[in-house]
């Protein structure tokens, strides 16, 4: 059996990616969750949410940190499995990246220690800054990495030019390489699909966040341990869960419009809708795509038409108006899409009842529910990394979307065989975008190997997270004094003063 290169690297970089992507989630959710608990502490002065915060932290740094290690690999795919796809992207990855490094993780950089170490040796005051800096600064990275991926959905600001050799157009087996180059930045920012997408993947993250953050606090409530710390903290992550719960809901709503709008053959493998027209919501069933039909599936009628137009009988583009070859593979992004708004749904219910029965006082005492808060974090996990295996694989089969051709009028094109037709041109094929110099043989070796280096972080990340979980909050206590800006302007004007050779001071 001939091993596929492509599909090999695209298995080895959504393994890279997947990990990955459980921290960041993690860190911007709870981020939030340790402004909320600092802002209380200084706000009524009880000493124990400054005891939820201190715990919460040494929990996000173990996430930080596997972040940033598992992070690191994914740009060696670029350079090795993606080369043509590198040197067709690279003049926007690297203006959005670089921004990144400017405006985010130097943000992170320099408050991350504060956070972190700094609770003995700051006033709360600046510490709460460190942590308001911090959440800024994880906020900040996912713009400029959703800025990156929305341009590869619906590309703008930028323009695609020959690749030069000496003067000359580059010529590889008889087609000439191109890239992309920016001639707006501020266009490419705000690329068509950047301002729903980037919403929805902060809702995302807070939804995640706040159930890890209730799981845990659930977990110490169901055995007696830590209950004051573990209620403060349960409050505040439901309150969190609640209303990033709800705004995915509408958020996701008018995504997936924009999606329709710029890219219809995604949304109709979404919903499985092969035949335009007047378009059911399906519930349920199971795509045949080599029969360009759905079987046993369970709808309701005119729904999607509804969602889409606002009118029931509106006709909504489906696969059929679309070449085979440029269709999107169904199944994976309709059973995703599927499993992301079902736990959606189901996260909206849970969150709406535990906020009745907490503020009914009763919360606690459902110990059922509090079980099913300690599980709820896998769930919301797998409905984040759905609704991205959706958007990729709905992508298909680009890697960077070329545009749909339009009429004067912007309604799209038809080709001369009858069906839309992109513009070849604006955009790369997945196909066309491997590295040639790489075998597949060399991708299944790296793809077991970083197989095997992610369980191992994976299992690490697990026992340091059950260690700190079981040690738990720890007691305040309090320096004899905290240090301020008067003792770093005093510090350097002693050094500014020293005498020549005096080595009394270091």
């Amino acid at each position: 059996m001939e091993l596929d290169v492509i599909l090999l690297s695209r298995l080895q970089f959504a393994l890279t990616i997947m990990f990955h992507y459980i921290f960041p989630p993690l860190t911007i959710g709870m981020a939030i969750v340790l402004v909320y608990l600092e802002g209380m502490y200084l706000w009524t002065r009880q000493e124990i949410y400054e005891v939820a915060a201190k715990f919460w932290v040494k929990i996000f740094a173990i996430n930080f940190a596997l972040g940033v290690a598992s992070g690191i690999v994914m740009e060696f795919q670029f350079g090795t499995n993606w080369a043509t796809y590198s040197r067709f992207v690279g003049d926007v990855f690297g203006s959005a990246l670089a921004a990144e490094g400017i405006f985010a993780f130097f943000l992170e950089s320099v408050f991350l220690a504060v956070l972190v170490f700094g609770w003995d040796r700051v006033s709360p005051r600046f510490h709460f800054v460190a942590t308001i800096m911090v959440a800024l600064g994880s906020i900040f990275s996912s713009i400029w990495i959703v800025v990156a991926n929305s341009w590869q959905h619906t590309p703008a600001g930028s323009h695609i030019v020959p690749i030069l050799r000496d003067g000359e157009p580059w010529i590889i087996d008889g087609v000439t390489q191109t890239r992309a180059e920016i001639v707006d930045f501020w266009a490419l920012i705000f690329n068509p699909s950047f301002g729903h997408r980037i919403v929805h993947v902060w809702i995302g993250c807070f939804i995640v966040g706040a159930f890890f953050v209730l799981s845990i606090s659930a977990w110490y409530l169901l055995r007696g341990k830590h209950v004051e710390f573990a209620q403060r903290s349960f409050t505040g992550a439901l309150m969190l869960a609640t209303v990033a719960s709800l705004a995915a809901l509408v958020s996701g709503h008018f995504q997936a419009k924009t999606v329709y709008q710029y890219q219809p053959a995604k949304l109709a493998a979404f919903e499985g809708h092969f035949d335009t027209g007047p378009a059911a919501l399906s519930l349920l069933g199971w795509p045949d795509q080599a029969a360009q039909r759905m079987r046993f599936d369970l709808a309701v009628p005119g729904g999607l038409s509804f969602l889409v137009h606002e009118r029931f009988d509106e006709p909504v583009v489906g696969l059929d108006q679309f070449r085979l070859e440029d269709q999107p593979p169904v199944l994976v992004p309709y059973f995703s899409y599927r499993l992301m708004v079902a736990v959606g749904m189901g996260l909206i219910a849970l969150t709406l009842l535990a906020s009745w029965l907490r503020w009914r006082g009763v919360l606690y005492e459902r110990r059922w529910l509090l079980w099913v808060f300690v599980l709820a974090i896998l769930p919301a996990m797998f409905a984040n990394h759905a609704g991205w295996v959706a958007a990729e694989v709905g992508r298909q089969p680009w890697v960077v979307q070329s545009p749909v051709q339009r009429n004067d009028d912007g309604t799209l094109a038809v080709g001369a065989e009858g069906v839309f037709v992109y513009d070849e041109g604006q955009g790369l094929r997945t196909a066309d975008a491997v590295s040639p110099a790489v075998s597949a043989g060399q991708v299944l070796g790296s793809l077991v190997t970083f197989g095997a280096i992610y369980v191992l972080l994976g299992g690490v990340w697990l026992y340091v997270l059950n260690y700190k979980i079981q040690t738990g909050p720890e007691p305040i206590t309090r320096p004899a004094r905290y240090l301020g800006w008067r003792d770093l302007f005093s510090f350097l004007r002693r050094k500014e003063h020293k005498p020549p050779g005096d080595a009394s001071e270091s």
